[in-house]
């Protein structure tokens, strides 16, 4: 089975996001800078993104994440490629082995 790395949500300030979820749960920042923040839990993460920024969005990790065309690497270290589902939903398509 494939694995759900993160969830995406569009927020209005990054800071004020990621300082409202640790002050709540038990979780940790994993990435920040001024246009998004990875938060880590026990079994997902959850992403925050700027609006313009990045599409909300769906993580889903693959071993073969290059099938669905050519990764681009990001600031963090992984690689991945957007798509969109039949919905018009986007989808990030992470490399396994970047994450």
């Amino acid at each position: 089975m494939d694995r759900i790395h993160h969830i995406a949500i569009e927020v209005k300030e990054i800071q004020k996001s990621v300082d409202w979820y640790i002050s709540r749960f038990d979780c940790e920042v994993a990435y920040q800078d001024a246009t998004w923040a990875l938060l880590n839990f026990d079994n997902i993460s959850l992403a925050m993104v700027m609006p313009g920024a990045h599409p909300p969005h769906l993580g889903i990790t693959k071993p073969d994440a290059e099938r669905f065309g050519e990764l681009k690497t990001h600031r963090d270290g992984s690689r991945s490629i957007y798509l969109e589902d039949n919905s018009g939903n986007a989808v990030e398509i992470l490399d396994a082995a970047s994450v």
